[in-house]
């Protein structure tokens, strides 16, 4: 009965696509369609931490954009100009700053006095930074002005653009580690507040580090794993395919280069679908979930709660990461800017909650039930409160008002579903077993 009842909300969500594409246009659906496999396997990445272990991470902006640059790096190509005016200098600055901290660790751990601890640690710290910042900002200023309407950065390696999808995973495990080291010790509400700051530092990075991707600057026209358009349309092989299907040639190669993009994505949520089924069903999943369910029970078992923790925060990070490698490639330019909260953290934990936490297919669901509506759900209550007020005059004030309303919509619609669920199904639409 509960698998049947799951295969129909899939089913349901195939429908309310395909009727997207038959009533807005293919284009649409097929854009809701990979939005929607990459808001699940961001879905599936916060459901590891959440579900499996119980770790409030509300920091999944910073671990997404951090997905995006390693986009930007691994698939542009390299300035040279730019290595040429600062490039080495400013990966020497790094270096050095790196060698500060490790000073700053290592002081802390050997001068085991308090007063003469504090006094090394703030005389690293203090002279380091005034030596780092003399050492990286004349490298910074000297790769930003070389030609700073196009590019003044460094750039990136050249490589096709897929390869930054699990590079992108790597770069959000190591920052998640970090973050794990100092910060999985603390409670759930300080994890919270912890991890959403860290994630606001990476995008205040990114915005304003132009030598690392432009900033606020933006990058545009990055690689793309799937043929472009404009080539599609110069092709006579692939004219006279999309003629005989009676599609004209501008539509039909939009079309096929997003069901390419559909395809590619729905093959990495499906590797990492099976991957994360399997250690749910594992013994390392099974413990996982003890650790979650009583840390002080698990604990007197002699697991180590800590490490057992920094795993599972580093693998749900990863997977943000890959999404959001995946998104930038979707996008075709990353913008620093687009990073907000209310999309890459709210959103997702709605996916997480809604579909059914600890539940891994739930997570999918979750994830495109929830992208869905959020697309949909403004078009669809400007089309409903159009016909609502098809009588009333164009300066009418209740009309002028509802019209003015419909942009909310979607966050009241955001919270309505969220109160329903947990009020008729508090474990999700599909609940752990």
């Amino acid at each position: 009965m509960d698998q049947t009842r799951n295969i129909l909300y899939f089913v349901a969500i195939a429908a309310l696509i395909i009727i997207t594409g038959m009533v807005q246009s293919w284009n649409s659906a097929l854009l809701i369609l990979n939005m929607g496999l990459i808001s699940a396997v961001m879905a599936l990445g916060v459901n590891l931490q959440w579900g499996f272990a119980g770790l409030f991470n509300v920091g999944v902006m910073g671990f997404v954009a951090l997905g995006g640059l390693a986009a930007v790096l691994v698939s542009t190509d390299p300035v040279s100009e730019a290595w040429s005016a600062g490039g080495l200098r400013i990966l020497f600055a790094l270096a050095v700053g790196a060698g500060i901290i490790g000073a700053t660790t290592i002081a802390y751990r050997r001068i085991t006095a308090t007063r003469p601890r504090v006094i090394a640690m703030v005389s690293i710290l203090g002279l380091g930074f005034f030596l780092y910042r003399a050492l990286l900002d004349p490298a910074v200023q000297a790769v930003e002005s070389i030609n700073p309407a196009l590019q003044g950065n460094l750039g990136g390696l050249g490589l096709p653009i897929i390869l930054a999808w699990p590079i992108g995973g790597l770069f959000a495990a190591g920052a998640a580690w970090i973050i794990g080291k100092a910060a999985l010790g603390l409670r759930s509400d300080y994890l919270a507040i912890a991890t959403l700051g860290i994630s606001e530092i990476i995008i205040a990075i990114l915005k304003n580090e132009d030598w690392l991707a432009r900033g606020v600057k933006n990058v545009i026209g990055l690689d793309r794993p799937v043929p472009k358009e404009i080539d599609l349309q110069e092709s006579a092989q692939f004219i006279e395919r999309a003629s005989g299907l009676g599609i004209d040639p501008v539509t039909a190669s939009a079309l096929f280069v997003k069901l390419n993009y559909a395809l590619l994505f729905s093959v990495v949520l499906i590797i990492l679908l099976v991957m994360v089924q399997l250690s749910l069903k594992s013994p390392w999943g099974r413990m996982m979930r003890a650790i979650r369910d009583n840390e002080t029970a698990a604990a007197a078992m002699g697991k180590n709660v800590t490490n057992r923790h920094l795993q599972i925060f580093i693998l749900g990070s990863a997977i943000c990461g890959i999404a959001g490698a995946m998104m930038t490639t979707l996008d075709g330019q990353l913008t620093p800017g687009s990073y907000q909260p209310l999309r890459f953290t709210f959103l997702i934990w709605v996916m997480v909650i809604v579909g059914g936490s600890g539940n891994n297919f739930g997570a999918v669901l979750g994830g495109f039930l929830i992208w869905f509506l959020w697309v949909q759900v403004e078009p669809m209550s400007q089309y409903l409160v159009t016909l609502l007020t098809a009588g009333m005059a164009e300066d009418n004030a209740l009309r002028l008002h509802m019209m003015e309303s419909v942009a909310y919509m979607r966050l009241l619609t955001m919270g309505l579903v969220l109160l329903l669920v947990l009020r008729f199904s508090p474990r999700g639409l599909i609940p752990e077993k």
